[in-house]
């Protein structure tokens, strides 16, 4: 896996009201799907994806936040990440409502453009949302991404190019960047787009 260097990109609106965004407080449903890293419960609020959690996920949110069991909101999501592990997607589009601090969201944000099959470390994402002096600040709020996979968080390793810290475990964090390697290797495919909605 190729380590690369990205422009710098624009913090989503929320991000910068400079107050806490919050995922809302419409209709929440989830569901479970299954993938080769475990189960994924995808959450949504008012049809929006607001969370993808693997088991043993290091900080999922409290169980009463997870809305009641429905899968419909979750087809276009299941089947981009069907795609995703099957190597012929790339590139997600799904709208996503995430939650977070403004430095959070901005985290986030920027771990969107780090492309498929590559890898940045902390201290190269925080000079690319111009605190290059925060590489631990912005590890905590990588930890905190509550969108795994899509978000793509995994692609993120230490200075030396060591594999550390993945809220779903190191082992799949390595099975998540394998893949990319792998597809990437080959020459990729071309990213399947699908419906957002």
């Amino acid at each position: 896996m190729t380590t690369t260097a990205l422009t710098p990109t624009t913090p989503t609106a929320t991000a910068r009201t400079g107050r806490r965004a919050h995922a809302g407080t419409g209709r929440r449903a989830h569901t479970v799907v299954g993938s080769p890293v475990g189960p994924l419960t995808l959450l949504a609020v008012d049809g929006r994806l607001a969370g993808l959690y693997l088991s043993e996920q290091r900080h999922p949110p409290a169980p009463e936040l997870f809305g009641e069991p429905d899968a419909a909101p979750f087809a276009a999501a299941a089947g981009q990440l069907s795609d995703y592990f099957d190597g012929t997607l790339t590139s997600f589009s799904l709208p996503l409502a995430m939650a977070g601090s403004p430095f959070q969201l901005l985290v986030w944000t920027a771990l969107q453009a780090i492309p498929y099959g590559t890898t940045i470390s902390y201290g190269q994402l925080a000079a690319l949302i111009g605190r290059p002096s925060a590489a631990r600040a912005v590890g905590l709020a990588n930890g905190r991404n509550p969108v795994s996979i899509i978000v793509p968080c995994h692609r993120v390793v230490g200075s030396d190019g060591a594999l550390t810290g993945y809220g779903g475990g190191l082992e799949r964090k390595e099975y998540l960047l394998a893949l990319e390697r792998r597809v990437a290797a080959a020459g990729g495919t071309p990213a399947v787009t699908r419906p957002a909605g």
